[in-house]
């Protein structure tokens, strides 16, 4: 009796053995590629100066974009309207 299932698994398993190949190929391929890859480390060691930069530069953007907001309303009108209303051709005298 025992020997009965397990014949029935085999034709359940055969039905799925495209999916174990390409599982097995993926895992492969992932596994050699973490093998080949650089550590990170050395990545960050390379790009360290672009990171530092670009981390400045936002922090700046940061900074003076929370000191703009102030002057952000002027006249009422809110912020990049003007510019909005340039590029749909309204002039400003029609807007009162």
């Amino acid at each position: 009796m025992r020997q009965g299932k397990a014949m029935d698994i085999s034709p359940q398993l055969l039905q799925y053995r495209y999916h174990f190949g390409i599982a097995i190929f993926v895992s492969l391929v992932f596994s050699l590629l973490l093998y080949a890859a650089p550590r990170i480390l050395t990545i960050l060691s390379y790009f360290w100066p672009l990171l530092a930069s670009t981390t400045l530069f936002l922090v700046a953007i940061i900074a003076f974009g929370g000191v703009s907001k102030l002057s952000t309303e002027v006249h009422g009108e809110t912020q990049g309207q003007g510019i909005i209303d340039y590029v749909a051709g309204r002039p400003d005298y029609l807007d009162d």
